[in-house]
């Protein structure tokens, strides 16, 4: 049985008195200030319907919709019974427990009243955030993999499986670091190119839609190497609840880019 031993690492990076910083905590605001700053570069071209003031201002908008819309995706998507038997368990976000599928929702929700607000296409605007999307999806998984959770399916008889500590005695596949290459890098080059072009960030719309449907067709693949959750296992038709909450992803996508129209790009 081959298995390459898991690089033990602290999930706290320090602590002071009460203070401890985490992994994954660095994770998410590097991701949220690095795609800030990417967003930023990005509004500078045309069309450049969004000034770089308002990209900052954005950032809290879109911190809200990331933490509120993935806890509560989280609740409603994965444990509805325990949580309404224990409504106060809701607030414990320090103690783990977000849904990607649920930020999304969240955020498209501030992206939507924020537009509104500024006079803003919207879908310029989700156009620029979804670019940015994957650099905090990449970090994110690495620190899942850092603290050895959501480890793979059981995989004796490959090279580089891994015995995750808690994951029992069996070497398993390290499906963070797939998500975290194909969610994270790929879908970051994959979407920086299609962005290059001008045609196509000019009809608003079709980025997003790029995105859905690629996140939705990455996190599906890899969600045949990942350790179904405890919790829920294996849903209709041997699907996990990742896989499930990615077909309607997939499907708005492809009616994002069906919807798309050209804008003006003289702005």
């Amino acid at each position: 049985m081959l298995a390459i031993t898991f690089p033990s690492i602290d999930p706290i990076i320090f602590e002071i008195g009460p203070f401890a910083l985490r992994w994954y905590g660095l994770a998410y605001a590097a991701g949220l200030f690095a795609g800030l700053y990417y967003i930023r570069w990005m509004v500078g071209y045309k069309p450049a319907l969004m000034t770089k003031l308002q990209v900052d201002d954005f950032l809290l908008w879109t911190l809200g919709g990331v933490v509120l819309g993935g806890r509560l995706g989280y609740v409603l998507f994965y444990k509805p019974g325990f949580y309404l038997s224990h409504p106060f368990e809701i607030l414990k976000i320090t103690e783990g427990g977000m849904s990607f599928h649920g930020g999304l929702l969240g955020v498209a929700i501030a992206i939507i009243l924020f537009a509104r607000a500024k006079k803003i296409d919207q879908w310029y605007i989700s156009d620029n955030i979804v670019c940015a999307v994957p650099i905090g999806l990449g970090l994110g998984r690495f620190a899942n993999f850092i603290n050895g959770e959501l480890w793979g399916r059981v995989a004796p008889d490959l090279s580089w499986a891994m015995v995750f500590p808690g994951g029992g005695p069996l070497p398993r596949h390290p499906s963070q670091l797939y998500q975290a290459g194909l969610e994270g890098i790929v879908l970051l080059i994959i979407m920086h190119l299609l962005w290059r072009n001008k045609s196509i960030r000019s009809r608003t719309g079709t980025l997003t839609g790029c995105f859905l449907i690629g996140y939705g067709v990455f996190r599906s693949a890899t969600e045949f190497f990942r350790e179904p959750d405890s919790f829920i296992g294996l849903l209709v038709g041997n699907l996990t609840m990742g896989q499930w909450l990615s077909i309607p992803m997939i499907l708005f996508g492809i009616y994002c880019i069906w919807r798309a129209k050209p804008i003006a790009t003289t702005t």
